[in-house]
Formats: C-alpha cells, structure tokens, sequence
C-alpha cells in the first residue's frame, strides 16, 4: 500500500507544481492560494465524506480507495513544496530552453525534473513515513468484514488482543515494523534539508 500511495502523488503533484510555477494561464494565483488553504484542512474532517464518495463509485474499502485518499491529503503539501522548489531554479534555463524550440513537457522532463530531486526526494522521505505508519485512513478505507485486507500497523494493534495484554509483543513488533522507515530516511536524508529550505531563501 505504501509504494503506490507515495509514487501517485509525486507524479501528480510535480506536474501541478510545474504548472504553478512556470506556466502563465488565468486563475493560477487562486489556484496557488487553494493549495495553500488546503494545507490547514483536517484530516479527520474529509474521512466521513471521503468514504461515501468512494463507496457510490465503487472504490470503497479496498487497495484503490486507500491509494487515492492518501493521494488527496498528500497533494496539497506535495504541490507547494515542489512549486517553492521549481519557482527558484534559474529563469535562463527555462526562457533558453524555450527559445531552442523546447516544448513544456520536455522542458519538464529533461530539465525540471532532474533539478527538482532534492524536493522530490524530500517529499517523498514524507509521504512514505505516513503511509507507512498510518492507521486512521487504513481503518477507514481498506479494512472490511472478513479481515482479507489489512496494513501492519492493524496487525501490530490486534497483537494485543481483546484485553490489551501481551504489551511486549506490541513493543517487539513495533520496533521491528520501524527498519523500513529507518532505511528510506537514512538513504534520503542528505536530500532533506535541501528540500524543505527550498524557496525559503532568495
């Protein structure tokens, strides 16, 4: 569930940036302030909703639900900190490309792209932590009935069984769940700083 529910919105979310950052078309700045805005929406506030909608269309309490809800609430954070990434990469690399005949798309994907990995790679370090140690969303969106599909963290929680005991189980298999995030951050790290500072210093 993890790997999809970080890649999606990557992919989404880099070409909105590129978008809000490098191309001129009416309402971008109130599209720019939605994204912002959307940052301090709650969580908890859209899951209810969120569901109804998955479940008349279909999607509900599976695998795709899950992916395209974490998709939504990562999107927002996604989108502004790659546009204040992209909006500070050199203007002559851009206006140069263009005048040798370069389209958007391919000055997006030989150019943007590369340059952008540090706020790529930052993101991502993000987004996987979350969905890796999610539970709220996965409770809501992909557990069902007969227990076929679940995310480690449910498992973990139902080691404790219906009285709570065997604490201890709970702290191994915690422990234990924590050296994937620990090798994603670790192999990522050194692109972190670069990529939360981005846009924050002219």
């Amino acid at each position: 569930m993890t790997i999809p529910a970080t890649i999606i919105p990557i992919v989404i979310a880099a070409f909105a940036a590129y978008a809000l950052a490098w191309m001129d078309f009416p309402g971008r700045a109130i599209l720019i302030a939605m994204v912002v805005g959307l940052l301090v929406v709650p969580l908890q506030l859209a899951l209810i909703p969120l569901l109804k909608l998955h479940l008349d269309i279909g999607i509900g309490k599976g695998y795709l639900g899950t992916w395209m809800a974490h998709t939504g609430f990562g999107l927002p954070l996604a989108i502004y900190l790659l546009r204040n990434y992209m909006v500070g990469l050199p203007r002559d690399i851009i206006e140069n490309a263009k005048v040798d005949g370069a389209t958007d798309f391919q000055i997006f994907t030989k150019i943007i792209l590369p340059l952008s990995f540090p706020a790529l790679a930052s993101f991502a370090i993000f987004q996987f932590l979350w969905t890796w140690n999610d539970l709220l969303v996965a409770k809501v969106f992909l557990i069902d009935a007969t227990g076929d599909t679940t995310v480690m963290t449910n498992q973990i929680v139902e080691l404790l069984g219906t009285r709570g005991g065997n604490w201890e189980i709970l702290a191994t298999a915690a422990f234990v769940s924590i050296a994937v995030p620990l090798v994603v951050f670790f192999a990522m790290q050194k692109y972190l700083v670069r990529g939360l500072l981005a846009g924050s210093v002219k």
